[in-house]
């Protein structure tokens, strides 16, 4: 009899890249159907703290509220080697960017994304406002905030905007610690019952495989959910957030989540949790 599963993820480009082999049928998933809720991470992070959804997408700082929940799959993260969320404004930065947050109103997508957390990380006494990922960039120029924290692909048009760089989150996190940084990973919810959490890892790991080995059908469905990027540069954005962390954490991926989850637990922004990983 087929059991129905709720996968949930943001609407952007990456995300329907991984997602496009199960959405469009071009695995085999037994009697497992996935219904695909799209929705902003912001709101994807207030469900699963909910418990509502069997699969989603979540933020590695949600991840720290609601792991006693769910459990870490370890396929389908988006990791930020060397680059990342991107924090924005009217002006050019002149001096040293922590010092220079001092008295700035930044809009944040999100109170539980990483990007938050790694702001926070950065400089933890920041004044922040919380908008809409897909308004932040007007936010900014029409002087409602100081600065924007862009995620999604936002980080790749910023400055065709006339917006000005202040700091690559990821790259300032890799400078620190040595490690990518892991903004989000999908979850699933524990009380599945370990054979079909197992067959769900599967499933996604198949659909993010597919794509990769797939490029072309994968990158036209991808395309939907761009948000005005070319083609070339919608490529470019998966090629950041879809790779080979994304189809298995690894030894690194899973020290980076530690790391991101131990600092922000010493910073006091998180309470202290280690990961728990699906093994498949």
């Amino acid at each position: 009899m087929p059991v129905s599963i709720r996968v949930a993820h943001s609407p952007d480009s990456d995300d329907a890249f991984m997602f496009y082999a199960l959405a469009a049928g071009k695995i085999d998933t037994g009697d497992r159907r996935y219904v695909h809720e799209l929705q902003d991470i912001e709101s994807l992070n207030r469900r699963a703290l909910r418990g509502e959804l069997e699969v989603t997408a979540v933020s590695f700082h949600a991840y720290a509220y609601l792991h006693d929940r769910y459990a870490l799959l370890p396929h389908g993260c988006s990791m930020g080697d060397g680059y990342g969320p991107r924090l924005v404004a009217r002006e050019p930065l002149t001096g040293d960017v922590a010092q220079a947050l001092a008295g700035k109103r930044i809009a944040i997508p999100g109170e539980r994304t990483t990007a938050n957390l790694a702001l926070k990380l950065l400089r933890s006494d920041v004044t922040t406002v919380l908008v809409p990922f897909d308004q932040i960039e007007d936010h900014v120029l029409d002087g409602q905030s100081d600065m924007g924290l862009l995620i999604h692909e936002g980080q790749l048009t910023y400055a065709d905007r006339g917006l000005h760089l202040w700091a690559d989150l990821g790259q300032w996190f890799k400078q620190t610690t040595g490690l990518p940084l892991p903004l989000g990973g999908n979850v699933v919810r524990k009380d599945l019952g370990e054979a079909m959490v197992k067959q769900i890892s599967k499933d996604l790991r198949a659909s993010i495989v597919y794509g990769l080995e797939h490029r072309a059908p994968a990158l036209a469905h991808a395309q939907q959910y761009s948000r005005g990027l070319d083609p070339a540069k919608t490529d470019e954005f998966v090629g950041m957030y879809v790779n080979d962390f994304t189809v298995d954490y690894g030894v690194v991926g899973r020290a980076a989540v530690q790391r991101l989850l131990d600092d922000a637990c010493a910073a006091g922004l998180i309470p202290g949790v280690r990961a728990e990983f699906v093994e498949d």
